[in-house]
């Protein structure tokens, strides 16, 4: 039966602070930085692995906040970066929050005894969250770059956006699934997972 949470606890707290440096650590050492015209910049990075695996193992919430802290403020350290920091905190939390629902209320992932029957939940549950962040950061941060920053080079920098998004969110799917497949029997036999129901 699922246990109702109504307040973090610090238990918690400690789950969304170990997401949240994994995934600083994913986004700003495991990188590879491109350069684009303008003075811009796109990468190819470990980083959305994290809130995915966040949401496959704890819930939604928890890879939601764990990404977003992470990688924003790998965001707000990075002078290239700095001025995304809005529009990454937005599109992580969407990650985990979409990912944590494919896999938990339309899967029922965690209710799934038998590890044959996880796979296919988990990589549809990532590539739920991964797509629509392939789809909106390339489009979100077009207008964001246009409109908030005024740079006439957000058309230059569209197809390499996307394009790093869309490699971004093949290599995170995998590395996550795998991960996860590690990870659950692992954290089950702990007793760690006993409190997180999705």
């Amino acid at each position: 039966m699922k246990r109702k949470k109504k307040k973090f606890t610090v238990r918690d707290l400690c789950v969304i602070g170990l997401l949240a440096a994994l995934s600083y650590v994913c986004f700003t050492y495991i990188q590879f930085k491109i350069s684009l015209p303008g003075g811009d910049a796109t990468s190819v990075h470990l980083g959305n692995m994290v809130p995915v695996l966040g949401a496959l193992l704890f819930g939604g919430m928890y890879g939601a906040l764990g990404g977003a802290i992470g990688m924003t403020i790998g965001d707000l350290f990075d002078p290239m970066y700095v001025v995304y920091a809005p529009k990454t905190l937005i599109l992580k939390l969407c990650i985990g929050l979409i990912t944590g629902f494919v896999a938990h209320r339309l899967f029922h992932l965690r209710e799934r005894q038998d590890k044959k029957t996880w796979t296919m939940p988990a990589i549809l549950s990532s590539l739920a969250g991964l797509v629509f962040n392939s789809i909106f950061d390339p489009l979100l941060g077009y207008y964001y770059k246009l409109l908030i920053l005024g740079k006439p080079a957000a058309d230059l920098t569209l197809a390499w956006n996307a394009a790093a998004c869309v490699i971004n969110a093949v290599i995170s799917t995998a590395a996550a699934v795998v991960l996860y497949m590690a990870l659950r029997p692992a954290l089950e036999s702990s007793g760690l997972l006993e409190e997180y129901q999705g």
